[in-house]
């Protein structure tokens, strides 16, 4: 069973995208790909776990200013790295009306994300694809919507079935109380309007996933046609990521219940 979340003190969602396996009966090789919170959050001991993963290629999915504000990774010159920002309308979840559907809410936003970003999100795929030998991870700040989205379009296009790629997603949950606690500590005097900052249910994808499927016939077409993944990247992607399965195959993972 492969272990995703990787335990750090700063970081609260550093997950191995590895072990899904995927409709062909391969397996996504564990220690590969990564996703996670602000890499800008390593310190010490954090630091010295970072770098013992050996990860070669870093892709930060912030804006600009939110990489100057909140660091990003130390020692930016060790990696390959690319800050691709793929969200175009900041908001802020904090401030969300508490009265709206929460979920529907931050679907609309990935439907924004998905439109307005698609050329970050084709580079940041071509990278995952045709990166220098050596893991990679990918990040926002919470490691939850935005990396959660480009998370879902990797899985895609390696193929792995629905079920495992919203599980996936929801996994999120068991960082929300300490994504939340961040939050209070870095807005002291702040009051958080939105109860559902931090959360992930599986919900959410299932709308953005159904929302592609409405909009460009499937997430697969849209990731091809709209965004212009080409059949040379999802070999590539496939390729790099892949292997053939074990026998004792991953069961997906069991996402907390979430409402």
């Amino acid at each position: 069973m492969t272990v995703r979340h990787i335990e750090f003190e700063r970081l609260h969602n550093f997950r191995d995208l590895g072990g899904y396996r995927s409709a062909d009966d391969r397996t996504v090789i564990p220690g590969a790909l990564y996703r996670s919170d602000s890499l800008g959050k390593l310190r010490g001991a954090d630091w010295d776990r970072f770098l013992a993963l050996d990860i070669r290629t870093v892709i930060d999915l912030r804006y600009p200013w939110e990489a100057d504000a909140k660091g990003r990774v130390p020692e930016p010159h060790r990696f390959t790295y690319a800050n691709l920002s793929i969200e175009h309308r900041p908001y802020d979840q904090a401030e969300i009306d508490p009265d709206i559907d929460p979920w529907r809410y931050l679907a609309d936003r990935f439907a924004e994300v998905a439109e307005d970003g698609v050329e970050e999100i084709r580079q940041a795929i071509e990278l995952i694809a045709d990166a220098e030998p050596g893991p990679i991870v990918f990040h926002c700040t919470s490691g939850k919507d935005r990396t959660g989205l480009i998370a879902a379009f990797v899985l895609i296009l390696l193929d792995v079935p629905e079920e495992w790629i919203l599980a996936d997603f929801a996994l999120t949950e068991l960082a929300t109380e300490r994504l939340t606690a961040d939050w209070h500590t870095a807005n002291p005097g702040r009051t958080m309007r939105w109860p559902a900052y931090g959360r992930a249910p599986a919900t959410v994808m299932e709308l953005v996933l159904a929302d592609l499927k409405a909009r460009h016939g499937s997430p697969t077409a849209y990731l091809t046609d709209h965004v212009g993944i080409t059949p040379g990247t999802v070999t590539r992607l496939r390729a790099r990521l892949l292997t053939p399965t074990v026998p004792e195959a991953p069961t997906a993972p069991t996402a907390p219940e979430t409402a």
